[in-house]
């Protein structure tokens, strides 16, 4: 299996997956990209992955599956162009010989989803999360709470460590000068803002990560240690650095970064 995120818009991913003959992709907001690289590859489109309505997670599903005729697998409580297969935590979808677990992560949309595959022959898990899980941060939340974020994401941190981390944009470098804000005295999250410095400087992408990498480094998984404890505090006074639970540190790490510049 060839894994490759091919860049849309002006930071978006589609993720195509592909054994050589048939592919999948995975939030195809513009499909343009898509159509490039079936071309170049010799590929045949078999199988869509969407992880939520989002216009440039969705843009191009008509128009790849009117020209390839490939099934169409989204979330069950969100408005995806029809038709679709719906999905909702529990369910699997077969795809390239290969078993996509799917997992309800609401909080940047109401009804967002994630794929995961635990056996890809001679690489690591995958993880298609759309816009729960950024390198080094998170999805806004649009329309969940803070307490449905942090449990998405707790459900995500659970997975493997060497679960590749496949999101949909590269927000990496931004995110991690926030994270920096927030432990400045991280030192695997210093190496590795240098590393996608340097990625992002050779014009490569960021991604994917791994589950390992981002629970040392992203502070929305952290949100236990004392240091992200501390730093919430300093920003919001309402966070008792003692008493307070997850979801309020969360909250207050959330709206930090909503206003970081």
């Amino acid at each position: 299996m060839i894994l490759k995120p091919l860049p849309a818009f002006s930071d978006n991913y589609v993720w195509l997956l592909h054994d050589g003959k048939k592919a999948l992709v995975v939030d195809p907001g513009d499909a343009a990209p898509v159509f490039e690289a079936l071309g170049d590859l010799g590929l045949t489109l078999d199988t869509i992955l969407v992880t939520h309505h989002h216009a440039d997670h969705v843009g191009g599903v008509a128009a790849l599956r009117e020209a390839t005729g490939a099934a169409v697998y989204g979330p069950a409580f969100e408005v995806i162009p029809e038709p679709v297969q719906r999905l909702s935590e529990g369910d699997t979808v077969q795809a390239l010989g290969l078993t996509f677990h799917v997992l309800d992560v609401p909080g940047h949309t109401a009804g967002h989803i994630a794929y995961f595959c635990a056996d890809v022959a001679n690489q690591a898990p995958l993880l298609f999360c759309g816009d729960t899980l950024f390198s080094g941060g998170c999805g806004r939340l649009f329309e969940g709470t803070p307490a449905q974020m942090l449990a998405s994401l707790t459900k995500l941190a659970a997975l493997p460590g060497h679960t590749q981390v496949c999101c949909t944009h590269e927000y990496t470098l931004s995110n991690l000068r926030f994270a920096r804000a927030v432990e400045p005295d991280n030192a695997e999250l210093q190496r590795y803002q240098a590393h996608c410095m340097a990625q992002r400087e050779n014009g490569l992408p960021t991604l994917p990560s791994s589950l390992a990498q981002e629970l040392q480094i992203n502070p929305f998984l952290r949100t236990r240690s004392g240091t992200v404890v501390q730093a919430a505090c300093d920003f919001d006074a309402a966070v008792n650095p003692t008493a307070s639970d997850e979801a309020t540190v969360f909250a207050a790490i959330r709206e930090w970064k909503n206003q970081f510049k």
